[in-house]
C-alpha cells in the first residue's frame, strides 16, 4: 500500500483547556449529529419507555409516506367518527373535532403536530386504514423499515398502553428519518400556532406545545410527550449554520425541565464540537502509480463525508490516501481502489473507502518497456 498524505485545516473556535463535560437530569437522553449520524451523548438510551405523544411522530410519518407515494392527498377530506370525537371529551389533548365533520388531511396533520390532538390521530388513522388497529400495523411496519428494533406501536396517539413502547435511541432514529425523508412536511413542526374553522363554532387557534420553539429561534421541532409513568419527554432539533442536531429526553418532572435539559444538550454539541465535511469529489483525492510512466487517477468517496470533531483537539487533521501499489489490474469507474484515513495526533481515526473516478486499462509489456526507457532518458 502506498500512502499519500494531505492536510486540511479545520476552523475551530478556541476554547479553554478545561474539559467540558455534561450530564442531564433526564432519566433517558440522546444527542445526535444529524449529518454524520454520530451519537454525541447518551444516557439509558435503550431503556424501555412509554413514548406518549412522541408516538405521533410515527403517525405523521405514515401519512407523509402515503402522500409522497400519491396514495393520500393533503386536501383529501376525512369524515370524523363518534369514536374519534369522544377522544376530545376524555381529557386528552385535542383538536376539538366534531362528529361527521369533514376535515382535510392537512388540517388533521397540523392538529396532530401542533396541537397534539389525540382525536386528530384517531381520525387520521381511521381515514387511512379503516381502524386504529390496522393503522398501528402500518406504523410498526414503518418502524421496522427505519430500523427501530425496540419499539412497538399499539395506537396512533400514544395514550398509555403496555403494548405501546419504545426507547430514546429508537425515537432519535425516527426523528432523524422524519427530517431527512420528509423536508417538505417537516416545516409544519416549526409552526407556533394553528387555526382552523371548526364546524358549528368560532375558529379555534392553538399554540405549539414545544416550548423550545419560543426559547431559541434555531429550534424547528419536533414533538413533546407526557404520561404519568414516563414523565415529560421531548424530541427536539436545532440548526446551527449548516449543521443540524437532534436530541431526545424522557423522564423529566416538568415541561420546564424537559425544555431546559434539551437546550442544554443541543448547546453542548455546539460548544464542544464542529462538523467537518469532506466532499466526495474533493480535488485532493488523487492517486499516483507507475505503469511504465507516472500515471495519476482521480478518486472519489461514495458520498460526502461528515463527522463531528472535538474543538479541544488539534486544529489539523491528517488525511492519508492508501492505495494498492503497484496497480496491476484494470479498473473501472466506481471500483474500490483504497482507503482515505482521517486521523490526528490525539488518537482520532476514521476510514472511508475510495473509488476510481475514471477507467484504466493496463498497457502491454512492450509499451510499458518503451515508456520506461523514455522516462529514464528524457525524464
Amino acid at each position: 500500500m502506498k500512502k499519500i498524505s494531505i492536510f486540511i485545516v479545520v476552523a475551530l473556535v478556541a476554547l479553554s483547556s478545561r474539559a467540558y463535560s455534561i450530564d442531564t437530569t433526564a432519566k433517558q437522553a440522546i444527542l445526535i449529529d444529524f449529518s454524520s449520524g454520530e451519537i454525541l451523548f447518551k444516557k439509558n438510551e435503550d431503556h424501555k419507555i412509554s413514548p406518549a405523544s412522541l408516538t405521533k411522530i410515527m403517525t405523521s410519518i405514515v401519512a407523509f409516506d402515503l402522500i409522497k407515494k400519491g396514495q393520500l392527498k393533503l386536501d383529501e377530506k376525512i369524515t370524523i367518527s363518534t369514536k374519534a370525537w369522544r377522544m376530545s371529551k376524555q381529557g386528552y389533548s385535542s383538536m376539538f373535532i366534531m362528529p361527521n365533520d369533514k376535515i382535510t388531511v392537512e388540517n388533521l396533520l397540523k392538529g396532530i403536530i401542533i396541537a397534539s390532538g389525540n382525536d386528530a390521530c384517531l381520525a387520521l388513522a381511521e381515514g387511512i386504514a379503516g381502524s386504529e388497529e390496522s393503522f398501528a400495523i402500518m406504523m410498526n411496519e414503518k418502524a421496522k423499515d427505519i430500523g427501530m428494533k425496540n419499539t412497538n406501536f399499539s395506537n396512533a396517539s400514544g395514550i398509555f398502553s403496555g403494548d405501546n413502547y419504545s426507547t430514546i435511541a429508537d425515537v432519535g432514529m425516527m426523528s432523524v428519518h422524519l427530517i431527512k425523508n420528509y423536508p417538505e412536511f417537516y416545516k409544519i413542526y416549526s409552526e407556533k400556532s394553528f387555526t382552523w374553522d371548526r364546524t358549528g363554532g368560532k375558529p379555534i387557534t392553538q399554540s405549539n406545545r414545544n416550548s423550545l420553539l419560543y426559547r431559541n429561534s434555531n429550534v424547528d421541532g419536533i414533538k413533546t410527550g407526557h404520561l404519568s409513568d414516563s414523565g415529560f419527554s421531548l424530541a427536539a432539533s436545532m440548526k446551527n449554520g449548516e449543521r443540524r442536531l437532534v436530541s431526545v429526553v424522557s423522564g423529566t418532572a416538568s415541561n420546564a425541565e424537559r425544555t431546559r435539559e434539551s437546550l442544554k444538550l443541543l448547546n453542548y454539541a455546539v460548544i464542544t464540537t464542529d462538523l467537518v465535511k469532506i466532499k466526495k469529489d474533493n480535488p485532493l483525492l488523487v492517486a499516483e502509480f507507475w505503469n511504465g510512466k507516472l500515471n495519476q487517477t482521480k478518486l472519489h468517496l461514495k458520498d460526502d463525508v461528515f463527522f463531528a470533531y472535538s474543538k479541544r483537539k488539534s486544529r489539523d487533521l491528517n488525511l492519508t490516501i492508501n492505495i494498492d501499489q503497484p496497480i496491476k489490474k484494470q479498473f473501472k469507474i466506481n471500483d474500490e481502489l483504497g482507503l482515505l484515513k482521517v486521523q490526528d495526533k490525539n488518537g482520532f481515526s476514521k476510514e472511508y473507502t475510495l473509488y476510481a473516478s475514471e477507467n484504466y486499462t493496463k498497457i502491454n509489456f512492450i509499451r510499458k518497456f518503451i515508456n520506461t526507457i523514455n522516462f529514464l532518458v528524457w525524464g
